[in-house]
């Protein structure tokens, strides 16, 4: 049965963003200073996606690992310090989002962001790259609100937007993306693009896969007829 799309929501890192190359440079900055060893920029695709913390514990080999609570926090700080001076050396619209947004725009969806990106850093990305929209909600990780996987901050955006969960396109590109939209009853959507291999959008329940932007409008109107 077809679904009246009313909102797009977008995962950031991977989906509308990519960072990779800058997350990753800031990880093996906080690395060389304690003397691990570093990553290839790669390698950093398998960490990025549940949240600062979790990212700064993983890149540690498990010897050297911080353990939870004030050591995490400390590795976190000087993380977010280090992605604070070169958080838009490098990172890039994917291409085609830009006339996705606009698109959206025209058929008069609201859109809207949740990442597992600190709330901080997830808005000046937002404001920094995609200034020309009015976005109508923009979620990082917030204090309070678990982070994805868990539906809240889906559910909450939508109430934000004013739109029940069934009439949203949730785009991502992780499994942790794919769980977030099904648990919230939105519609989930995998991008080939992202950080992610295509197996995991389809064991996590991806919906549909998308290998561009313009796949995605084709898929509301399909959907919506609009």
């Amino acid at each position: 049965m077809s679904s009246n799309i009313q909102a797009v929501i977008f995962d950031l890192d991977g989906t509308l963003l990519d960072t990779l190359t800058d997350l990753a440079n800031s990880g093996n900055a906080v690395l060389e200073k304690r003397e691990a060893p570093t990553h290839p920029t790669e390698r950093y695709k398998t960490f990025i996606g549940e949240g600062m913390e979790n990212l700064v514990r993983a890149i540690f080999p498990e010897s050297m690992r911080p353990a939870e609570g004030e050591e995490t926090e400390a590795v976190l700080a000087d993380y977010k310090s280090e992605y604070e001076s070169r958080w838009n050396e490098t990172a890039v619209a994917y291409s085609g989002i830009s006339e996705l947004l606009d698109e959206c725009v025209v058929r008069g969806l609201k859109i809207g962001v949740l990442s597992n990106k600190a709330d901080a850093f997830c808005v000046k990305c937002v404001d920094e790259f995609f200034p020309q929209w009015k976005w109508d909600v923009i979620f990082g990780q917030r204090d309070g609100i678990p982070r994805k996987p868990d539906p809240a901050g889906a559910v909450e955006a939508a109430q934000v937007v004013g739109v029940a969960p069934e009439n949203c396109l949730f785009i991502g590109d992780s499994g942790v993306d794919m769980k977030t939209a099904k648990s919230a009853g939105m519609i989930a959507v995998g991008v080939k693009w992202g950080f992610r291999e295509v197996s995991e959008l389809q064991k996590n329940g991806a919906d549909h896969l998308v290998g561009s932007p313009a796949e995605i409008l084709d898929l509301i109107t399909a959907r919506s007829g609009i």
